[in-house]
């Protein structure tokens, strides 16, 4: 097999669904995603559960703001509630970007900015290791057709949050600290109200 011969299928395995043993997995979500899941969970009777992710500390107008959550995996399966062995993804049309991206994620460089990277804990992934890794930006695109969109708009989104958390800033209307102290920051965690930062 050549690499220009690879194309992406997702075999509904569940590895992107579930915790893996020696990694934490993130599953981010917008906050209108969760909404979205949350209400879907509500009707169905599902116990879907999310916790915060990337957030900030405003210290000007104390609060926290949030940027994404991610999906509660400390469960019965310790996986996606809406994942089904059978079917695999059981909302796959209104399934958060992230999900809809993978095997492409988005990794953190710091605190602003994120870059697109292919999960290594995919099987496919794995098991075309060896192609892949030596594949260029061209045929990452090519290989992940339908992924790759998805990966670009995630990552937009996610600059163009960021910008508007910079032009807050700049305007003085929110103070974000570069440095805290852990203690300081968990200390706002248990105090503050949160503010959800969202793309209009």
């Amino acid at each position: 097999m050549e690499l220009t011969e690879l194309n992406y299928e997702c075999i509904k395995c569940g590895t992107c669904c579930h915790e893996i043993f020696g990694s934490k997995k993130r599953i981010p979500i917008y906050p209108k995603e969760a909404n979205k899941l949350i209400e879907i969970a509500k009707k169905k009777g599902i116990a879907f559960k999310i916790i915060e992710d990337l957030v900030f500390p405003d210290i000007l107008n104390k609060k926290i703001l949030v940027v994404t959550y991610k999906i509660r995996l400390d469960n019965e399966t310790q996986g996606c509630p809406f994942y089904d062995k059978r079917n695999g993804c059981t909302v796959q049309e209104i399934k958060p970007l992230a999900c809809k991206a993978y095997p492409l994620a988005l990794k953190q460089v710091d605190a602003f900015n994120f870059q697109i990277s292919i999960d290594p804990l995919c099987n496919y992934v794995i098991r075309y290791y060896d192609f892949l890794k030596n594949a260029d930006f061209n045929n990452i695109k090519k290989i992940f057709r339908d992924e790759y969109p998805k990966a670009l708009e995630h990552l937009k989104k996610n600059k163009k949050i960021m910008l508007k958390i910079k032009k807050l800033e700049y305007k003085n209307k929110i103070q974000i600290s570069r440095k805290i102290m852990l203690d300081d920051f968990n200390k706002y965690l248990n105090e503050w109200e949160r503010e959800e930062i969202t793309t209009n």
